[in-house]
Parts: structure tokens; sequence; C-alpha cells
């Protein structure tokens, strides 16, 4: 896999390079829009990870430079903690995905590899888990080839599980995950409440909803 980093900041663009390096993957680095530029007129890459704010002008300027150039790499941005105009302006300029600093490393890693496998085609882009069939980009849903049919935030709630199954997540995250664009202010009580419509239109299916109480919730599938 080849990859272009664009990020200013000398110890992260360090850190994440000698990552995926160590993992058999190509990583060329930028640290302004010009050099990103430069690097993308001559090179076409299967990701590109993309700080927002840069010395010369903003991630936001290569984005729009692929996507104009009628690229569809996947794009995964690095945006500050606080700036929920840059995530906005982000998804809008055609970012697949975002990641707010200060992040761990695994999960940078595994937000790029879970872009590269939606970007890979195989059953067109679908999730598949015990008897159910999950289209992101077709936001529809099967059990056992019966569609069912979810609400905006149900159909979120379960990209979320999909993309952590197996794995214990915290409500917190799960209400960040979910609420990240919204100037709504909901609490943990709201990802209950989306947990239990959920769980209902899961019954018919091998897949659960298991509650952790004081850690999260976990989606698991009967063998």
């Amino acid at each position: 896999m080849r990859i272009l980093l664009v990020e200013d900041a000398m110890d992260v663009a360090e850190a994440i390079s000698a990552m995926f390096t160590r993992r058999g993957d190509a990583v060329d680095h930028a640290a302004t829009v010009l050099a990103a530029q430069d690097y993308l007129a001559v090179q076409d890459y299967d990701i590109a990870i993309l700080d927002v704010g840069l010395p010369d002008g903003l991630g936001t300027e290569v984005l729009a430079a692929l996507r104009s150039a009628g690229k569809a790499t996947p794009v995964l941005m690095l945006t500050a903690q606080s700036d929920i105009d840059d995530r906005v302006s982000a998804l809008n300029s055609g970012a697949d995905d975002y990641l707010v600093k200060p992040f761990d490393l695994r999960e940078l890693e595994a937000r790029v590899r879970a872009l590269m496998r939606r970007n890979s085609g195989d059953v067109a882009g679908c999730i598949e888990f015990a008897d159910l069939l999950f289209d992101p980009a077709g936001c529809s849903l099967e059990i056992g080839g019966a569609p069912v049919t979810l609400t905006r935030r149900e159909f979120s709630l379960l990209e979320i599980m999909l993309a952590n199954r197996g794995r214990v997540i915290p409500k917190e995250r799960i209400l960040e995950r979910m609420y990240a664009f919204d100037h709504e202010q909901v609490g943990t009580n709201t990802v209950e409440l989306y947990v239990a419509r959920l769980r209902r239109k899961l019954q018919p299916s091998r897949v659960a909803i298991r509650t952790l109480r004081g850690l999260g919730y976990q989606l698991v599938a009967d063998s």
C-alpha cells in the first residue's frame, strides 16, 4: 500500500511513517500543501492522510485537488479536537473519515485499514457478519436476505458497531461518533435508547448487542 502523508508536525509524521513502514507500506511525506501537490502530480496513492492545518494552507485544499482531478483516493483527515468546523469542512470536501488529535497510532492504522477494505470493492463494499449484510454505500441492511428498515441514527450506530465487531465500545465513544457533526446536546442515555431500538430490529438475526456494565457495548454473533 502506498500512502501520502501530509503533516507538518515532524514528530507526528515520523511516528506515523515508521509505523506503516514497519508493516511493509510505502509512505511519502509532505509537510506543505505545495509539496503534497508535487507528489500527486507524479504519483497515485492507495490512501491519503491529511492534516487540516498546514504552513501554506489547508489539507482540504489537497483533498479538493484530488477530487477535482476525478480521483477517488480514500482520504483520512486529521483534525484538532475543538475544531468542529474543520471536521464538517473536511467531510463536505469529500473526506472519507476523520481522526481527532491527539490519537493512538493503533486507531489510525485501524481507520486506514477499514478505509482500504471499504474501497476494495469486496461484495460491493458490503459488510457480512453472521446473517447480516450491511451496505454502507446503499444505506441498507438485510437479515438472512430480508431487508430491514433503519433510521439514520440506527444506521450510524450499527455502522460503528460493525466496524468494531467483537470489541467492547464505550458509550462515550459511540456518542462521539454518532453526533460528531451535530450541535445537539445529548448524553449517553441517548445511546442506550438507540441500542434498545437496534436490538429489537436485530432480534430475527444471529447477531446481538451485549451490554458490559460500566464498560460499554459489544456486537457478537452466535456460532
